[in-house]
């Protein structure tokens, strides 16, 4: 059932302070017709793909769409495709026809199914989990990169492995290097493509990309180093209908596409665009071929997603038009292309497009709301200068609702919005949860801070050894770009974040006197506790990010906001998953005793059973909710919606 906001044109609008707006856009519906989509893939003419379902407990299910583009689910609760490898997972599945594999996030075993079966456990590896499965179909046996957890005394143990799908029997293929990814099998069988890196690389700092042909025996003959080093970054192997091996690298500081030829790497389409992503979850795809061998892929510039064609045979680039302003995991099957994409009103939705006539459709949609534009803000994308002569990118939002304006003469507050990551980046994609801020007459600013993916490799060095500095300076120059424009009020300008935004939002409250709030969402407050309390995917990351430990210590000390609370002047929020390993819960506890013993108005909000990242419907609402109603209280106005009360540590009489 489609839900549906609409309202009558008038002119008639009741004038109230910012923030007390009533909306439509409510947390119940957000998280009522709301699913978060992953990773697709094609087999035929079927489109499949996982959705995070906040009302199943977050469960991840497996869908498929026929040619009649219907959805129907592949396994039913309690099976969730989902793998914890890297712990943020990706390439939880496959298809082959006949049969459907997935990574059961219960016990993180791979099991088959087939159409009307009942999953069948392939894997039996207790503390074993896999991701990035392919299938070796000559040899009957499966791919995978595995994550060995079985030695809780050492880090998990990442290799390549095969698998028999028969016996389950498991031979590790590769070994020795830290961390592996993208295995891809030629399309004859006969050669093994694949991804490595170390410590303390990240996979956007540099990675190897290696071949090895085929033994009879099934194990693979001496790896031969193709492209890659430790200041190259290369994603997404692919192979080919010719067999030729092509790739995307940064040696031209942009994300560009690759082919292996004749013992020599060949350029395909220089150009100053990203066609690679920061790879912080397995299976991620920008381009794949079609039915003749043409490369379909997405790029970025400034910002924006673009789908194209090229010919990798004459050089022919061409832009496929479509309404899309942010494209992800594209697929590429015979006369068609399926992947994620958004735009300014358009949610994220599972799209098919038909190559030929340029014709779309969406499968399935993130949200089943149906907002009318003028009930939508519509983002800003805007440049501002910042610290060094550099300049930085931002999308902002006024506040939008079509019966409501703010008392003559005032200005809206501004949420100041970081992403988590930090080399993630954020696209113009419809954001309900934004628009749930901008329709109660905040404004909000989505910043690219120095360091965001999608901007060229130079961006995102722009963080190297200034984490918490130059993502703060970025903050607070795109809200100083506003103030000067007029745009919003000075007196109430909020920072918040997840992960690392949320780090980003404690520095900023904490090593600024700008702010006058503040939300972390899972925030690390002690990159000291960080060290020594991480996993292993992020283990040695901030060796770039701030500076090798332990000789970096005193920094490490310096740019934790957790040290230094006597600064803090402003009132927080912080929420936090009990079972998160990316940033433990000790990190929020620290800092809330920390802020509360100073006296300053604080709240912090736990959830059980959530880990990095909330995925249970009930959790995302009270998040959403209680936020608001923090900011009602902090800032003295009267919120329209009833909000379960929150608990706010010394909150001064008159606020309460």
């Amino acid at each position: 059932m489609t839900s549906r906001i609409d309202t009558e044109n008038s002119n008639n609008l009741t004038t109230a302070p910012y923030g007390s707006w009533k909306s439509l856009i409510s947390s119940n519906l957000i998280v009522g017709d709301s699913v978060r989509l992953g990773q697709v893939r094609i087999d035929g003419s079927d489109v499949y793909w996982t959705e995070g379902r906040p009302k199943e407990e977050g469960r991840d299910a497996l869908v498929r769409a026929n040619a009649d583009g219907k959805p129907s689910d592949v396994i039913c609760a309690p099976y969730s495709a989902r793998t914890r490898a890297h712990e943020y997972g990706g390439g939880s599945f496959l298809v082959t026809g006949k049969y459907v594999f997935f990574c059961n996030n219960e016990d993180q075993q791979i099991y088959r199914i087939t159409e009307g079966g009942t999953p069948q456990a392939v894997t039996n590896g207790n503390g074993l989990r896999y991701a990035d499965v392919i299938l070796d179909a000559r040899r009957q046996r499966l791919i995978a990169i595995r994550e060995d957890h079985r030695n809780a005394d050492h880090e998990a143990i990442n290799t390549v492995v095969a698998i028999d799908m028969a016996t389950s029997e498991e031979i590790v293929m590769q070994s020795g290097h830290d961390f592996y990814s993208s295995p891809r099998l030629s399309r004859d069988g006969a050669t093994l493509a694949w991804l490595s890196w170390d410590h303390p690389n990240m996979p956007w700092d540099g990675t190897q990309l290696w071949q090895a042909g085929m033994m009879d025996n099934g194990t693979l003959a001496a790896p031969q180093l193709i492209a890659g080093s430790a200041t190259e970054s290369i994603f997404q192997p692919e192979w080919s209908a010719a067999n030729e091996l092509h790739f995307i690298s940064d040696r031209s500081d942009w994300w560009n596409l690759y082919r292996y030829r004749n013992g020599q790497v060949q350029a395909l389409h220089p150009m100053a665009a990203d066609f690679g992503q920061a790879q912080w979850i397995f299976g991620m795809s920008t381009y794949g071929f079609d039915e003749l061998d043409r490369i379909v892929c997405t790029y970025m510039q400034n910002g924006r997603s673009y789908l194209a064609m090229l010919d990798p045979q004459d050089g022919k680039f061409e832009t496929i038009p479509t309404p899309y302003h942010a494209i992800a995991s594209l697929q590429i099957g015979k006369g068609f292309a399926a992947f994620i994409g958004g735009a300014p009103t358009i949610p994220e939705s599972v799209v098919q497009l038909d190559l030929h006539t340029g014709q779309y459709r969406a499968l399935r949609k993130s949200t089943t709301l149906t907002v009318e534009p003028e009930n939508l803000s519509m983002p800003e994308a805007i440049e501002f200068p910042t610290e060094d002569g550099h300049n930085a990118h931002a999308f902002f939002y006024k506040p939008c609702n079509p019966a409501f304006q703010g008392p003559a003469g005032s200005r809206p507050p501004l949420l100041v919005f970081n992403h988590g990551g930090p080399t993630a980046m954020t696209t113009a994609t419809l954001s309900l949860p934004i628009q749930y801020w901008t329709s109660r007459g905040f404004a909000v600013i989505d910043v690219n801070y120095g360091g965001s993916s999608g901007f060229g490799r130079a961006y995102r060095q722009r963080l190297v050894g200034k984490w918490g500095i130059v993502d703060v300076d970025d903050s607070v120059n795109a809200a100083r770009y506003l103030i000067a424009r007029g745009d919003i009020d000075a007196e109430q300008v909020t920072i918040r974040g997840g992960s690392a935004g949320g780090y980003t939002a404690l520095c900023a409250l904490t090593f600024r006197r700008f702010f006058k709030a503040g939300a972390s969402y899972y925030g690390i407050g002690d990159l000291t506790l960080l060290v020594s309390d991480t996993h292993k995917f992020e283990s040695r990351y901030m060796d770039s990010l701030v500076g090798p430990y332990p000789d970096q210590k005193q920094l490490y000390f310096d740019r934790s906001p957790i040290n230094f609370t006597d600064r803090l002047e402003s009132p927080l929020i912080l929420f936090q998953g009990l079972k998160d390993k990316a940033v433990p819960p000790n990190q929020a506890q620290t800092m809330f005793d920390a802020v509360k013993a100073k006296g300053i108005p604080v709240a912090y909000i736990t959830f059980e059973h959530e880990q990095h990242g909330f995925r249970r419907a009930e959790n995302i609402k009270r998040a959403l909710d209680a936020e608001l109603y923090f900011y009602a209280k902090v800032f003295g106005f009267v919120q329209a919606d009833e909000i379960e009360p929150v608990q706010i540590e010394n909150l001064a009489p008159t606020n309460k």
